[in-house]
């Protein structure tokens, strides 16, 4: 068996980590965040939210359980990198084809393994989310980190940056309601995950998911009885056409729901602004609490952007008060 590869993760205030390769060789620069889900790591991977991003996984444990074809939530793996503390070189279970190291190694994604996650995590949590290359590049992981830093210094920021061409589908498709059908929605892909078509699917619901360029000419074709807007990567300033779509819904009075992009989409229809919070909120073990009851309840969350809108209380919008 040969040697494993080194490899260095390079932040962009400088910290630098060292392990060793994990998937694909070579060199990439995104933002860096950490997830906290304990399992689901296919579904974090095939999450088209974290379109542009290195993901570090703050479960020490990752890969046990392989890979299948059944749990991806999308078409292909979207992280920009990936960064795990002690992976599984032996996959434990009867739906697994493939390990996620080779899985990683298909698609192209650069990892490294070995890195003290749990310190890399207090960094992002004490300093932001930031800018990071991960690279097995012997210029780079043998000598001066210098070089690679100042790449990841040059690289643009997650402000400002618009994923919605990349993750969207190129084509609009129907999911059929499962027996006697109740409703029809329009789904506006920024980035949807398979699973939330087919849970409203389950619940009677069409639904007619269409690209992130649609007009209200092809939401209104659909006949929905209601619009939906899914989540997303990248920063929700850079949407303007589909806040745009959104305002002319809401004019209808045609009922609207969203989650995580599709929310500060709602946001800025209603005239509020977004800003990048600190270090995110992604996991599948988030706690929210209900103000009114005050009741805790254990939510799964993938975003880096925020709606400013105030916690209490209602404010007016041009479609009355919300």
């Amino acid at each position: 068996m040969s040697a494993p590869q080194e490899a260095i993760l390079v932040l962009e205030d400088g910290r630098t980590f060292r392990g060793e390769s994990y998937g694909a060789t070579g060199t990439t620069i995104a933002e860096i965040v950490f997830a906290t889900g304990m399992t689901g790591y296919q579904e974090t991977l095939t999450d088209p939210s974290y379109r542009g991003q290195v993901v570090v996984m703050t479960a020490p444990h990752i890969g046990n359980t392989g890979v299948n074809d059944e749990d991806f939530e999308s078409r292909r793996v979207w992280v920009d990198g990936y960064v795990v503390r002690d992976p599984s070189r032996v996959r434990s279970s009867w739906r697994s084809n493939r390990s996620l190291d080779d899985l990683l190694g298909e698609q192209g994604v650069v990892g490294i393994s070995g890195v003290d996650t749990r310190a890399l995590t207090r960094h992002l949590r004490e300093r932001g989310s930031m800018r990071a290359a991960i690279s097995t590049e012997p210029q780079h992981t043998g000598g001066s980190v210098d070089a690679l830093l100042a790449l990841v210094q040059a690289a643009p920021s997650m402000e400002g940056s618009s994923f919605l061409d990349d993750v969207t589908t190129p084509e609009p498709y129907v999911v059929e309601a499962v027996g006697e059908k109740r409703f029809t929605v329009a789904a506006i892909d920024l980035g949807i995950k398979g699973m939330t078509p087919r849970r409203m699917a389950e619940r009677g619901i069409e639904v007619h998911v269409l690209p992130a360029s649609s007009t209200i000419d092809d939401v209104l074709a659909v006949g929905p009885d209601g619009v939906f807007m899914s989540n997303g990567p990248g920063d929700p300033a850079t949407a303007d056409h589909v806040v745009g779509v959104l305002r002319e819904v809401l004019e209808r009075r045609i009922p609207y729901f969203g989650i995580c992009l599709g929310n500060q989409m709602l946001g800025r229809a209603l005239g509020r602004g977004t800003y990048k919070l600190k270090y995110g909120h992604r996991g599948i073990n988030q706690p929210v609490q209900d103000r009114t009851t005050g009741k805790v309840e254990i939510t799964s969350q993938n975003h880096g952007f925020a709606v400013d809108a105030p916690l209490d209380g209602t404010f007016e919008t041009p479609y009355g008060d919300a």
